[in-house]
């Protein structure tokens, strides 16, 4: 219901904007400003801006300069806006109400481009007011471009967080409206009752001038957007107000307008004449995302919304995080995932090199044991080679049964000893024991397959000429 309503309102402000609105009015320009040009490094966070402005410029009598206006941000940052004034009368006070002076409508078409960002300044380039009048000539009424006041202008803005405040500044050169203002020549009470025409000297020399401005983003009613303290120079005076949000997208503007020239508020108006300044604007914002916690605010200090590449989610920054802060919070979050990888890596390096220890541990304890059982088996066959020994000297001295017992308890401390089973097998077959004298000399050449003595024991025994040879015994 609430955007149906915008729709609504549209068409009516501009068909309204026909009648009356400002080009020299106050908070009637795109931008945030009262009257110079801003620029900044993010899209305007609204759809598009509408509202009116009045200057109040004598009370008695009444005087004063009334506009409205609309802009809208369009793409490949373009800004469109118009407005539409109807200026005070700058007729004499004592002549206000008895001239019939009518003063002229003004339609007025605001250009403006941002071509460069770096970091939090951007820099952009436009042409203000202009502006066609409502006159009558002497050719009848119609409209007629005003030359004077139409402005070419560049203006560079920086943005810096300090605190809980947002500061812009912007800084610019601009021509035509932008110049220097014409002076008023002081007119006596006479002077004023017998002319009805205003005098004015024009300044000589430059067309052209410069323009600054700040705006503070306060937190007061942050909820709704924050209040904004302006203050600018806008080539021919000091102007100072506050942007008041009544809700996210309404705000109540109010200001003072060359507030150096307050000593001359009763003196008749003329071109930089001081004013007070009260106006409304409406902002219709752009679409975001549910659960972003954006007010929609129409300021340019607005909680913008920015998609995180690391993460996918939709995070409420300030709008003065540019490119390079949005590069840094990717860079920060890959960092951050790098370190994870890291981390993970170096807890699978310290798992690996606990196995590794591990392996080299068991290694060891495995060559120990290699090592220990080389020596038992060292010394294993020195005891059986000593009880080889002996039972040969049985086999020689006859005492078959004592050497098969020596034989016997060598091969229990070396069971791979060939020489064991081949003299087993002598002793056996002294003994009688053909059968199993053949069984351990057939072991014996098993472990030794160049035993060529066992070799020759077995064919002899398998041609029967066993007996007739001393083999067994040697």
């Amino acid at each position: 219901m609430k955007r149906r309503s915008y729709v609504y309102l549209l068409p009516f402000l501009v068909l309204m904007s026909v009648s009356s609105a400002a080009s020299r009015v106050a908070y009637t320009r795109p931008g945030f400003m009262m009257k110079i040009p801003t620029s900044s490094t993010t899209q305007a966070p609204y759809l598009f801006r509408t509202g009116f402005g009045i200057e109040l410029h004598r009370f008695d009598p009444f005087n004063s300069a009334k506009g409205i206006y609309f802009d809208m941000e369009l793409g490949k940052n373009f800004t469109l806006g118009f407005s539409s004034v109807q200026t005070a009368d700058s007729t004499a006070p004592a002549l206000l109400g008895k001239t019939g002076y009518t003063p002229p409508v003004e339609f007025g078409f605001h250009l403006q481009q941002r071509v460069y960002t770096y970091n939090n300044v951007s820099l952009s380039l436009g042409l203000q007011d202009i502006v066609f009048q409502n006159a009558e000539t002497s050719g009848g009424s119609g409209l007629s471009l005003d030359p004077e006041q139409l402005s070419f202008f560049v203006v560079v803005s920086s943005e810096k967080d300090l605190g809980k405040y947002h500061l812009s500044t912007f800084m610019g050169f601009g021509s035509g409206g932008f110049a220097p203002a014409d002076t008023i020549k002081a007119l006596s009470t006479s002077e004023e009752i017998s002319s009805s025409t205003p005098e004015v000297t024009t300044s000589g020399g430059t067309k052209s001038g410069v323009f600054v401005g700040v705006i503070m983003n306060t937190p007061y009613l942050k909820k709704w957007g924050g209040i904004d303290i302006v203050g600018e120079f806008d080539g021919t005076g000091i102007n100072v107000g506050l942007r008041i949000p009544l809700t996210s997208d309404y705000r109540l503007n109010l200001g003072f307008t060359h507030i150096e020239k307050l000593p001359d508020w009763k003196s008749r108006y003329w071109k930089g004449h001081p004013g007070i300044t009260l106006g409304f604007d409406m902002a219709v914002p752009r679409g975001f995302k549910k659960g972003s916690g954006r007010s929609g605010r129409p300021s340019p200090l607005t909680r913008g919304q920015l998609k995180l590449p690391a993460t996918g989610q939709y995070e409420t920054l300030s709008s003065s995080m540019d490119s390079t802060l949005a590069m840094a919070d990717f860079a920060v979050h890959t960092v951050r995932d790098s370190m994870n990888m890291l981390r993970n890596e170096m807890r699978n390096l310290m798992v690996q090199l606990a196995a590794i220890e591990q392996q080299s541990q068991f290694l060891e304890d495995s060559l120990l044991s290699m090592k220990l059982s080389r020596n038992v088996d060292e010394k294993n066959m020195n005891e059986a080679m000593r009880h080889l020994s002996r039972s040969l000297r049985y086999f020689y001295a006859g005492d078959y049964r004592a050497a098969l017992q020596e034989v016997e308890s060598a091969l229990d401390l070396n069971p791979n000893m060939a020489l064991a089973y081949a003299r087993r097998g002598s002793i056996y077959y002294k003994l009688g024991d053909t059968q199993r004298a053949t069984i351990n000399w057939n072991l014996a050449l098993r472990l030794d397959p160049e035993y060529d003595d066992v070799r020759n024991i077995l064919k002899a025994l398998h041609e029967n000429r066993l007996n007739s040879t001393s083999i067994v015994e040697e």
